[in-house]
């Protein structure tokens, strides 16, 4: 079986504070990242800090959930403003 050898900060669209939110979360690895529900995180974190969080942030969760689930992700699905497009797209739509 092979493991997952990726650290979170190898993740494309994660920075530091990122890392400190995943931190936060209780979330140390890729493997542990690609059990979560971004949604899930965003709402975990806004509850945890007291405040709401930038919606780009769940964006970046998204990306980065994305690319833990799958080492192999389209490039341009690895950017948080990938997802962000799609959220914005998707709210338009309701």
């Amino acid at each position: 079986m092979q493991t997952d050898q990726r650290k979170l900060r190898d993740l494309v669209s994660v920075g530091p504070a990122m890392l400190r939110d995943f931190e936060l979360l209780g979330v140390r690895t890729v493997s542990q990242l690609a059990r979560r529900n971004p949604e899930k995180l965003y709402e975990k974190l806004c509850a945890l800090t007291g405040q709401a969080q930038d919606i780009c942030c769940l964006d970046v969760f998204r990306a980065a959930v994305e690319q833990a689930k799958n080492p192999k992700l389209p490039a341009e699905q690895c950017d948080w403003w990938h997802w962000s497009r799609k959220r914005k797209a998707s709210d338009a739509r309701h």
